[in-house]
């Protein structure tokens, strides 16, 4: 014969229920409060300069050329591909470069 085991989970008081609604209102507060607060220390950054920029991406551009090349000595890159990529990064460099003396020449 099968006997059934019911067990009756303990229900709380208004003393703990009231306790529990707290500790979920304080951790909701103090969340939020994580989550929105900006400390006073926070500066912002110096407003960066179009040259700037095209230095920083022209050194990027030649970081990728060197990689690229790294890449075609070992052997990962075909030929085709290798001569597509380079032509295009050598584009994209030129181009950069003659923003670059545009944009010193007219300081």
């Amino acid at each position: 014969m099968l006997a059934l085991v019911v067990i009756q989970a303990a229900q709380p008081d208004a003393t703990q229920v009231s306790f529990i609604w707290f500790g979920c209102a304080l951790f909701a507060a103090l969340l939020l409060f994580y989550v929105l607060h900006v400390p006073a220390d926070v500066h912002g950054s110096a407003e960066k300069t179009r040259l700037a920029y095209l230095y920083e991406r022209k050194d990027v551009v030649y970081d990728n050329l060197r990689d690229l090349n790294f890449e075609y000595k070992a052997g990962k890159l075909g030929e085709q591909d290798y001569a597509t990529m380079r032509a295009s990064m050598e584009d994209e460099a030129a181009t950069l470069l003659a923003e670059i003396e545009r944009l010193e020449q007219a300081k």
